[in-house]
């Protein structure tokens, strides 16, 4: 390749050319070192490098390594390596290309206007673009980013948003998956507000290749700068940035939108509550997405006072954990409605708790995790408007429980002596000679080990990955990762191995698997019985069990 190919041409890091070979970047190493016609790095440094896209598909070919590459990897893997980590910006330029019926010479770098000429013969621009939004989401929630609504909680939104009749609005609309979730052929208009000028982008773009009904959008924080004050929508819709510590409240004291009060200083979540409120139309409806502590927290106890007392709350629902990008708690989604008319009677306010549900399954309630609480019995004490203190669980059955647990802990106890395995005593004199011993950080130079967080990995056929960690368990190994003060580092590098064959290591890691499922056992049955002592404790200062009279002395 000449110099001025290298320079445009799509490159890659070693993590990235680990995925698309389904390897691990120790593999990859390896693989460096073993190989002597692997593409040298392009460019990057020493701690880093980066290299030629097209010469390391070829060489995997050649090797008959990897999965091979769909073009669109490849498209993603050519925007990272042309815009680095700017695949907002990224997207942007290419959706505003799409958007034009084709991409014109110039406005994408050749490399990348073949290959989306290439899919767009495959496909419409709408559908190639949403294809590179998901891989978008995906990549922003990994990292843990608020700024992209989960699709967890988008599902949530359109699941219980239900027919929109007129307009939607989202004043935290990102890059407007809720906001596209939420619509439907009923929808009128849509709004949405974001500070993040190019989520605004985004949104807009997704917005005009579905084709849906006229939009507005604005930029800038909504709090601090509502940009669609004239805004009364049908339903308002909103997944808030959380815990901000400063949303202008200083400067805000005397705004209309305060109409149940003015939020505390720490109370950014009711802000976007009565934000989103105060731009529903009469008649109209808010969901939005707030973290658990927004429903007790003593600060917030005057504005759910008045969202109670004047009927405006309708319901909040606790879905399972896993639904927010930056916090792994329940997340609450709490329903308002602007009373269409003066003197609308709300008598009670529906209660949904989902939190023991799978976050994948349905999210449709069973009849047990829905109760109607009287407005009477939220306006006690703190106010507290979680699921949870009023959905009460399914009582037991106790008796058959009780057996079934009986029979299962039964059942363990047998398998747990057979998993034991039987040891007879062994050659050496309980000290591993420190002549015939391999350091763990060799191994892991030499890329015949990964690790994958507190976990090791052999990725050589003549290294047994239980042998590895039944040996890395040792108490010399213990030792060596233990602090004068007695904490325990989980770092396997200073670990030492006994050099064996493949046939012993196997030999070994067979009775370390044995090992390890006889542990798990024995978690398994500690679990099984602390079940049973509760459910027999409970049941049986309820009245639900009884001791039984048919054993001499109660025995």
């Amino acid at each position: 390749m000449s110099e001025e190919e290298i320079a445009s041409a799509p490159v890659i890091t070693s993590a990235q050319i680990a995925r698309l070979a389904g390897v691990t970047r120790a593999a990859v190493a390896n693989w460096r070192r073993r190989y002597e016609d692997f593409p040298a790095p392009v460019s990057g440094v020493a701690t880093g490098p980066l290299f030629p896209l097209s010469e390391v598909e070829k060489w995997l070919a050649g090797q008959r390594k990897g999965r091979g590459t769909s073009p669109e990897v490849a498209l993603w893997q050519s925007l990272r390596s042309a815009y680095g980590d700017d695949m907002t910006g990224a997207l942007v330029r290419i959706g505003s290309a799409l958007s034009g019926g084709g991409i014109e010479s110039g406005v994408l770098p050749d490399e990348l206007s073949s290959t989306v000429e290439q899919l767009l013969d495959e496909r419409s621009a709408p559908h190639l673009f949403e294809d590179l939004i998901s891989r978008y989401v995906a990549s922003v929630s990994r990292a843990g980013a608020h700024a992209v609504s989960p699709p967890r909680l988008v599902r949530a939104f359109a699941n219980f948003a239900g027919t929109v009749d007129g307009s939607v609005y989202d004043p935290s609309c990102g890059i407007g998956s809720v906001l596209l979730a939420v619509t439907g052929d009923r929808t009128t208009q849509i709004a949405g507000q974001d500070v993040n000028p190019a989520l605004v982008r985004l949104a807009e773009l997704r917005l005009g290749f579905a084709d849906g009904p006229p939009s507005r959008f604005k930029t800038g924080d909504s709090l601090r700068d509502d940009g669609i004050q004239d805004m009364r929508a049908q339903l308002v819709v909103c997944n808030p940035p959380l815990g901000q510590s400063d949303w202008g409240r200083e400067d805000l004291l005397l705004d209309p939108r305060w109409e149940l009060g003015v939020p505390p200083r720490a109370e950014s979540d009711l802000a976007w509550l009565q934000h989103c409120y105060f731009h529903t139309a009469p008649g109209g409806r808010t969901l939005i997405a707030l973290p658990p502590s927004a429903a007790y927290r003593r600060s917030g106890r005057r504005v759910r006072t008045e969202l109670v007392r004047r009927g405006l709350l309708v319901s909040v629902v606790a879905l399972p954990a896993g639904f927010a990008s930056n916090h792994n708690l329940p997340t609450l989604l709490w329903e308002l409605r602007r009373p269409a008319t003066q003197g609308e009677e709300v008598r009670f306010v529906r209660m949904v708790d989902l939190t023991a549900n799978d976050p994948d399954c349905s999210l449709d309630p069973a009849p047990e995790q829905v109760t109607d609480v009287p407005l009477i019995d939220l306006l006690r004490d703190e106010v507290d408007l979680s699921p949870s203190t009023y959905v009460v669980a399914v009582k037991p059955d106790y008796p058959a429980e009780y057996a079934a647990l009986r029979r299962a802990l039964e059942r363990q106890l047998r398998e747990l002596v057979s998993l034991l395995p039987t040891l007879p005593a062994g050659p050496g004199t309980g000290t591993i000679d420190e002549s015939a011993v391999v350091n763990v950080s060799d191994l892991i130079q030499a890329g015949l080990v990964d690790l994958k967080g507190q976990e090791a990995i052999s990725t050589s056929d003549q290294l047994d990955t239980d042998y590895l960690r039944g040996f890395l368990r040792s108490a010399g190994n213990i030792r060596r990762n233990t602090s004068i003060t007695g904490t325990h580092r989980m770092d396997l590098r200073g670990a030492q191995l006994p050099q064996m064959d493949i046939e012993q290591q196997r030999l070994y890691g067979a009775v370390f698997r044995g090992l390890d499922e006889f542990e798990r056992g024995i978690k398994e049955i500690a679990k099984i019985a602390d079940q049973a002592a509760r459910l027999a404790y409970d049941g049986l200062t309820n009245g639900a069990l009884a001791p039984d009279t048919t054993l001499e002395g109660g025995k």
